[in-house]
């Protein structure tokens, strides 16, 4: 079980900017101590998140690290002021593992999603049933009260995208996740037509790239991209075998804006995206 008092994901990557900025700066962790009236272990356990930071104590390193970028400090001042609000998943913390929680925090906070799945229906969209069968399927076989828990954590990410303010999102799905009958073919049929009713959401752009494509740039890539109040607090997550990984160093972020908008001219427009899937829903 995580320590209470261990950092979020979002706290985490407060302290990684802050580390960045001082860097970007030119100064040293110790010249930083002595112009913050401070030790050098203050500073290293701010850059580690081991120290909760104010948005006035924010402001105030970037003062003295003379950072440029107004919307930046205020992005991040916006976070530091955040850090005790309580949210839905730490009603999970201790129960299920941290970085689903981390998936959910980014989520939540994220100004638009972009995703890509090529063998997994997103999750933000998934039923019930369909999510129930997909965790019962985990090697090690997870216990059921795990798997209950997973599945009601994966329902409740889906409140962002309900509501007055939804979350803008668009969502590339190869053909084959749209075929695999996770649960049987009574369950696939029932998740293949919430897909397509999500589709008609004004927030919701579901892309579909079908087998005639062939060949893809992103083949076999699992990409939630979530895009920040400034593009420098940008988050990727990736699925892995151990569970999440999550992306936040510049380059990569652009490589992997640029992968999502070639993966999206591999797809169908929306419009025959959406008559694909009911074709495939009305199939089984």
């Amino acid at each position: 079980m995580a320590s209470k008092s261990a950092p979020t994901g979002r706290q985490r990557r407060l302290a990684t900017e802050m580390r960045r900025m001082r860097e970007q700066a030119g100064t040293s962790a110790r010249d930083a101590a002595a112009r913050l009236g401070a030790d050098r272990t203050m500073v290293s356990n701010i850059e580690a998140g081991r120290t909760g930071l104010s948005e006035e104590r924010v402001r105030q390193i970037a003062c003295h690290y003379r950072c440029p970028d107004q919307e930046l400090i205020d992005a991040l001042a916006a976070m530091a002021a955040s850090r005790r609000t309580r949210h839905w998943w730490e009603e999970y913390r201790g129960k299920l593992p941290d970085d689903h929680l981390d998936v959910s925090e980014v989520e939540h906070y994220a100004k638009r999603i972009r995703t890509a799945q090529t063998v997994h229906l997103p999750g933000l969209f998934q039923t019930e049933d369909h999510a129930r069968a997909i965790f019962d399927l985990a090697v090690p076989r997870l216990p059921r009260l795990e798997v209950e828990l997973r599945v009601a954590h994966r329902l409740g990410r889906q409140s962002i995208l309900a509501g007055d303010s939804p979350t803008p999102y668009t969502g590339i799905i190869h053909e084959a996740a749209l075929r695999l009958e996770f649960g049987g073919r009574e369950v696939a049929r029932a998740q293949l037509d919430e897909l397509a009713e999500a589709a008609e959401r004004e927030h919701v752009t579901l892309l579909v790239i079908p087998f005639s494509t062939g060949a893809f740039h992103g083949a076999g890539q699992s990409v939630l991209y979530a895009e920040g109040p400034v593009q420098q607090l940008d988050t990727v997550q990736l699925d892995t075998a151990f569970g999440a990984h999550f992306v936040d160093a510049p380059t990569p972020l652009a490589n992997y804006r640029s992968l999502l908008d070639l993966m999206e001219q591999s797809a169908l427009p929306p419009d025959e995206s959406q008559k694909l899937i009911r074709s495939i829903a009305r199939d089984l």
